[in-house]
């Protein structure tokens, strides 16, 4: 008897379908925005163009070839918006929430796939995993959404239906860390505005902590001491780099008159504390980034490829894997055998793979900006800067996207796609390939350093 196959039994590892899911989301979402209709003008985007932004929307970048506002009709901003949705949710937390809708039941190869999307600690929860993600997502959202409708409907005049479609897609674009703004300047215009920068913050912070670590906060918010291990990290790295950040923007950026120069004190920290927020990776920006110091932007990029949570719409090598390494660093500088975080010891297998993705990261960004030095006249620090914001998937930038030229596109395309399903990726092929030596070779010391 001939045993019937599902398109997913085709697959022998979560990271096919991954790559697979987000590849065919790109696909689409290029299609629909050549279109005619997709275009205020009413001619066709062209390939290239609409490829970018689908990538960029798939993969909640943000970074732009074209005015979202001006270049696209509002069938294409919807689109824009929907691709988000699916981009930040997972493609495979949709599927699985499909297949539940469907068969109301869960095979163990589905389980497992949707583990890999949604980092569930145990295959037994992904079913209410997945529920509660979509849930909890459209909760934040329509929060967000309503806050924002409020204010440009009360504080800027906006009629209503204009600003619920504003205040929806910038609530959509805020916490699945997208960063696509509806205005020429971004956000620049609301610099001082504490309404809509607080908002957008809050759900981009929300959004890029991670569902497993919000869940766990959601339980057991008053009793820290009860937190797992990844919530301790996501949570404490998150606040450090916060307040570094923000210190950092303020001490840079005091004096820069095409910065924070011009405002006083309180508009100065909102503008620092947003700043520091958007590397996260979500993109927007209430200051001028070209305006910036070089110093700044080092200190960016350093924010951006850490980037947010794990299992969350941030992208980045992930604020649990830069912890876990800060952790194994003094463990080896105290000569400790062991890397202990809290009453907990972190197994080998999770310090090699914090290891291997950030080389692998380092690798992909060093590589990629020599090559976008050799395809574009641009310098090296604004180079690395759109280099990081496409690998971590932020979509910050200092105004040289469309200027990259199609190959730099392509490049950039190519790089976001990878920034966001290659840690993925890589991270669930690391954790599901263990395999045992029944035998060790002889210990050989070698000169480190």
């Amino acid at each position: 008897m001939r045993r019937r196959t599902g398109i997913l039994d085709r697959f022998q590892h979560p990271a096919q379908v991954i790559v697979t899911g987000f590849g065919v989301a790109v696909l689409i979402g290029t299609a629909l925005l050549t279109l005619p209709i997709a275009t205020e003008s009413g001619q066709s985007a062209g390939w290239l163009t609409a490829l970018f932004t689908s990538t960029s929307a798939v993969c909640v970048t943000g970074l732009v070839v074209v005015d979202t506002e001006t270049h696209w009709s509002a069938f294409g901003e919807v689109v824009i918006a929907g691709l988000i949705q699916i981009g930040g949710l997972g493609i495979m937390t949709l599927a699985t929430l499909f297949t539940v809708l469907v068969s109301g039941q869960l095979g163990l190869r589905v389980r497992m796939f949707a583990q890999a999307e949604t980092k569930a600690l145990s295959l037994s929860d992904v079913r209410r995993l997945v529920r509660n993600v979509v849930l909890f997502s459209l909760a934040c959202e329509a929060i967000t959404a309503v806050v924002l409708t409020g204010r440009f409907l009360l504080g800027y005049g906006e009629p209503f239906g204009r600003a619920v479609y504003l205040g929806v897609f910038h609530a959509v674009s805020a916490f699945n860390n997208a960063g696509f703004g509806l205005w020429p300047d971004n956000l620049m215009r609301f610099v001082t505005d504490p309404w809509i920068c607080l908002t957008i913050a809050g759900a981009v912070i929300v959004g890029g902590l991670g569902f497993p670590v919000i869940f766990e906060l959601s339980r057991a918010w008053r009793r820290p001491s009860r937190w797992s291990v990844l919530t301790r990290i996501t949570v404490g790295v998150t606040v450090i780099l916060l307040a570094a950040g923000t210190l950092a923007f303020l001490i840079t950026e005091w004096r820069n008159p095409r910065t924070l120069g011009e405002l006083d004190g309180g508009g100065k920290l909102l503008a620092a504390f947003f700043t520091a927020v958007m590397p996260r990776t979500a993109g927007f920006n209430s200051l001028d980034i070209a305006g910036m110091y070089p110093s700044s932007w080092l200190v960016t990029d350093l924010l951006m490829f850490i980037g947010g949570g794990s299992a969350g719409t941030a992208g980045g090598i992930k604020v649990t894997t830069f912890g876990l390494l800060a952790f194994v660093i003094w463990a080896e500088m105290r000569g400790e055998p062991d890397v202990n975080i809290g009453h907990r010891r972190l197994p080998q297998a999770a310090q090699r793979q914090a290891i291997s993705i950030s080389l692998v990261g380092v690798a992909l960004v060093a590589v990629s900006t020599y090559l976008l030095l050799v395809l574009t006249p641009h310098n090296l620090d604004r180079v690395l800067f759109e280099v990081v914001s496409a690998f971590a998937t932020v979509g910050l930038s200092t105004g040289i996207t469309a200027d990259t030229g199609p190959a730099g596109q392509v490049l950039l395309v190519l790089l976001m796609f990878v920034g966001r399903t290659g840690p993925l990726t890589l991270g669930s092929a690391l954790a599901l390939q263990n395999r045992t030596r029944r035998y060790q070779l002889p210990e050989e010391r070698v000169i480190v350093g």
